[in-house]
């Protein structure tokens, strides 16, 4: 009798004597198991568990698959007898029934659903993902469990690996910053840290996702880490010396000291020194003064094998890399105190010596550099699927598939949880900087923004509006801020909105810190380790653990006693990865911000943004159940969506090498499954040049080069963020108000001033992606391959994106620059945005790019509403809006409606009204309008613009088109 005669799932209730005990149930099922034993299968509720025999005790024994919807498969593997019983962070629960069924053939056991079958080897334990038809999707190839032990805990070092296609292409990972968008062949080590997001999820053109539900440090691709360059290559100084290159170090010429000549076995200068605190960098010449001083790292490296080297940079200040006399590394900037790390390749030869050489500029007393290598791996190994974790009780993963990238993100989404519309003022435009000093600054900014008539809907109090010693008081420092209630009455009054910055940090003095310290609620290692910050004389504070629910529930019970009570609209989470201390090693993080209530930090590194989130989200609906909360957190995790949460990039550079990295990080946050995300608009860390450019501006009025350069690098951000999700300027001085960075009449003032206006004439199309987001789990912004998947040339167009379904943007990102190369995918035409000219897809052109204007093109077949000139966001109703239909295909969209600040939605209480344009008729249809809201617009005008190849049309909302009066009810129009 075969072993699936007795699978549990065969058993009913008639076959068992009711007088039986719940002990003799479970030996009668463990009997059951035991019959399977050694390549056999239980059939659970939505799946199976197939035992394989395991021949070595880190060997899988045991495989579960779940049924998590027709297209959603969960994946467990563990050598243990049992899986464990923790219950996901990221996966919300209640996936609903879904049908399937089982069957074993020969040594596999498939679990099928109508859509997809998931083939179980129970001789390996390997699973094979399938289609309807049977074409494979994905394929496991080896995976592997290496015991470890932290803090007396017991888990696993976990790699999976799948074989992947030549021509497949990878996306997501969350957000990072060396300007990488396919992953396919790339590695990327997933942890958290200022503007570095991490979030395991990878989508492929081949319309399936990985799931990867790990929380601690994660490597995708190689799962070695880099290693020192001594160990990597033999080494030679510049006199040709075997075993360590040449470090000069050349101090500043009024430092006083001598220069240092030493030999360096490695460059590992990447974390501070933890008994040193803020002074001292590992592995540096001690008491040399680096501000102001140049230091070169040369000499020769020698490889004993040939093939392609990965290297990873880390540095702050100003950086080359040359090897073999070539530069690898332009010059690249970070300010001294928030380095950054770049990846790149280089083909050696086996036995030959190349040169190398660095050259760095510290630019700050504190200062990092590194340079470490990975040896080569061949190109059918790098270039498969792998995850590697740290620390997990057993492999888990979500296998997620789709007819397309949008609906694999669906899958996400119902897997991790719903995006919840944002409030309508979230998509206008936001005010910060770093920042607002004082009462008067906040206000007086605000107020200035409605005496020019530049639309804003959003100002931003930024950090240290406490008292100096009192972080996480959440108090206003009563000598600059004497009364907060009346500050944001006064925004409120000028309709605007005030968000906060909020950190998950508090000072041991505070009598917040003693709360959640008495509860066991705070991170101790700081403490013991008298850590004291970067403010005034340094004070010592440490995070509060955001794993313990207790913990979450007092976070927001502070603030909203101190802070929500006074009319605070939305939430800065600050430092949320945690950033305990700026740029110690990986270790010295864990140490940090561990042990959680959960367990040790290892295990759970990852997550602390979801976690936190929840605290506010969870907290401001159970105060204000009806208003729409609205967190930007600096980090974030698998699921941060559900808590209405929006990312940002961190405190990035103002450099343009870093402005064209926010593309593609932005990117694929966006295919992370992650709908809303911002960056600081002209970078946040302002290099030394821009600074004095502004001074220099201030005292004689006259723009030198680098203020030149400052304000077109300003206008550019400002054309790129206008189309991201979330339109929002900060920085460090020089400020990031419009008429700091130009003078009204200046083409950087005028552009600036003209997209700030394009955004709110687009808050009909915007606000409808939005609900798009909630009701379709749509993706705002779009790299070209979720629309033109079919079209392998944008498989690594990382530059250039969708706004939407309708509009094409191509951010221009280098100075001086007055064209820019594009690529028009084949499935459509376009038009260009500003002149209605037609350009025929599937082709490269260079296309112009004047100071003031982005480069931007609409699809055949596009519907785009305009609604009218606005200061904020519901300053008026849309009763009339233009509609712009661009001709050549059919096309369809739907506009969303509905109070803009509560949650009724969920109730159903919106309405959308469907839009159809038939090119063979030439006509457009105005839909039956569905649903209602309070406040609903019962009657309205649409003004229909119609633009076509023989008939271009540039936008212009003075132009008058089909006048269509609508009631609700369908309406056609020949245009």
């Amino acid at each position: 009798m075969k072993a699936s005669t007795f699978t549990l799932g065969e058993i009913t209730l008639k076959t068992i004597d009711m007088k039986l005990k719940n002990t003799s149930a479970y030996l009668l099922a463990g009997f059951m198991f035991a019959a399977c034993a050694g390549g056999g299968y239980q059939k659970t509720g939505n799946g199976v568990i197939v035992e394989v025999k395991q021949r070595q005790p880190t060997d899988v024994r045991k495989v579960r698959i779940e049924v998590m919807g027709e297209k959603l498969i969960h994946v467990s593997a563990t050598p243990e007898k049992d899986f464990s019983k923790e219950r996901s962070l990221m996966i919300v629960p209640g996936q609903g029934k879904t049908d399937f069924k089982v069957d074993e053939q020969g040594d596999e056991v498939a679990v099928k659903t109508s859509q997809v079958c998931a083939t179980v080897s129970k001789v390996t334990g390997e699973v094979c993902f399938t289609d309807a038809t049977g074409k494979r999707i994905l394929a496991e190839d080896r995976r592997s469990f290496t015991p470890v032990e932290v803090e007396g805990t017991k888990g696993y070092s976990v790699r999976q690996i799948f074989h992947s296609a030549d021509d497949e292409a990878f996306y997501g990972l969350g957000q990072h910053q060396a300007d990488e968008f396919n992953y396919k062949g790339k590695n990327e080590e997933l942890f958290q840290y200022n503007t570095k997001v991490s979030v395991p999820f990878i989508v492929s053109n081949k319309n399936y996702g990985v799931l990867w539900d790990s929380y601690s440090l994660c490597r995708f691709g190689d799962s070695r880490d880099y290693s020192q360059l001594g160990a990597v290559f033999k080494l030679y100084d510049k006199e040709g010396k075997e075993g360590a290159l040449t470090g000069t170090y050349v101090p500043a010429a009024k430092a006083g000291v001598e220069t240092i000549v030493r030999r360096e076995d490695s460059l590992y200068f990447e974390h501070l020194d933890r008994k040193a605190h803020l002074s001292k960098v590992v592995n540096l010449p001690d008491g040399f003064p680096f501000m102001g001083s140049r230091v070169t790292y040369e000499g020769e490296i020698e490889p004993s094998e040939s093939g392609l080297f990965r290297f990873i940079l880390y540095y702050a200040g100003y950086t080359k890399v040359y090897i073999n006399n070539e530069l690898v590394v332009p010059e690249r900037w970070r300010t001294a105190w928030n380095p950054n790390s770049y990846k790149f390749a280089v083909n050696l030869e086996a036995g030959k010596r190349v040169p190398l050489k660095i050259e760095w500029i510290p630019d700050g007393y504190v200062s990092y550099c590194g340079l470490r290598a990975l040896t080569p791996v061949s190109a059918a190994e790098q270039n498969k699927l792998a995850w590697w974790s740290e620390m997990n009780d057993e492999i888990d993963y979500y296998f997620v598939y789709g007819d397309d990238m949008d609906e694999v993100i669906s899958g996400y989404r119902t897997l991790t949880g719903k995006s919840p519309i944002m409030p309508k003022w979230a998509m206008g435009y936001w005010q910060s900087r770093e920042r607002y000093k004082t009462q008067d600054e906040i206000v007086g900014t605000l107020k200035e923004f409605r005496k020019r008539r530049i639309p804003i809907d959003n100002i931003v109090q930024d950090w240290s509006y406490w008292p100096e010693d009192a972080w996480g008081s959440h108090e206003f420092d009563k000598a600059r801020f004497p009364d907060p209630k009346a500050m944001i009455d006064s925004i409120h009054a000028l309709n605007g909105r005030i968000m906060i910055s909020v950190w998950p940090k508090f000072y041991a003095n505070t009598e917040h810190y003693k709360e959640f310290d008495k509860n066991g609620w705070m991170y101790q290692q700081a403490i013991k380790d008298s850590i004291r910050d970067w403010i005034g004389p340094g004070y010592i504070g440490s995070f509060y653990d955001a794993y313990a629910e207790g913990a979450r529930k007092l976070f927001w019970k502070q603030m909203n006693e101190k802070l929500f009570s006074l009319g605070i609209d939305a939430w800065w989470m600050d430092a949320s990865e945690p950033n305990v201390r700026d740029c110690t090693d990986l270790q010295y993080r864990k140490d940090l911000c561990g042990p959680t209530a959960l367990g040790p930090s290892a295990k759970f590194f990852n997550a602390y943004a979801l976690m936190n989130a929840e605290a506010i989200y969870d907290g401001q609906r159970g105060v204000e159940p009806d208003q729409r909360v609205f967190l930007l957190t600096r980090s974030g995790f698998a699921g941060c969506q559900r808590y209405s949460t929006a990312t940002w990039s961190g405190d990035i550079a103002t450099r343009w090498e870093d402005m064209k990295a926010q593309i593609s990080a932005g990117l694929n946050f966006a295919v992370s499954g992650i709908p809303y995300w911002t960056m600081d608009i002209g970078g946040f860390c302002v290099e030394n040049r821009y600074v004095a450019g502004q001074a220099e501006f201030d005292k004689t009025g006259r723009e030198n080069a680098d203020y030149k350069e400052w304000r077109e690098l300003n206008t550019r951000w400002y054309q790129f963020g206008a189309f991201c999700p979330l339109y929002r300027a900060h920085g460090q001085y020089p400020f990031r108000e419009v008429w700091n960075i130009a003078p009204e009449g200046h083409p950087a003032y005028n552009s600036i001033l003209y997209y700030t206006k394009l955004r709110y004439n687009l808050m009909p199309y915007i606000y409808s992606l939005a609900g798009m987001t909630y009701l379709n789990d749509y993706t705002i912004m779009r790299p070209l391959v979720m629309d033109f998947t079919a079209d392998a040339q944008v498989n690594n167009i990382g530059d250039q994106f969708m706004f939407g379904p309708a509009m094409m943007v191509a951010p221009v990102y280098e100075y001086g620059a007055r064209s820019r190369e594009m690529y028009f995918p084949a499935i459509c035409g376009w038009y260009d945005f500003y002149s209605g000219k037609y350009v025929s897809g599937g082709q490269k052109l260079t296309v112009d790019a004047p100071y003031e204007h982005i480069p931007l093109f609409v699809r055949e077949g596009a519907i785009i509403p305009y609604g009218p000139d606005m200061q904020y966001s519901d300053e008026k109703p849309a009763s009339e809006i233009t509609l712009y239909v661009y001709a050549g295909q059919d096309g369809a969209f739907t506009l969303y409606e509905d109070e803009g600040v509560n949650y009724n939605y969920e109730k159903g209480q919106y309405a959308t009204i469907p839009f159809t344009y038939k090119e063979a008729e030439g006509t457009l249809t105005v839909g039956a309008r569905k649903g209602e809201f309070p406040g609903m617009l019962k009657e309205r005008t649409f003004n229909v613009v119609k633009v076509s190849k023989d008939k271009p049309q540039p936008f212009d909302l003075k132009v008058k088109g089909v006048v269509v009066k609508y009631d609700g009810t369908t309406q056609t129009v020949k245009l």
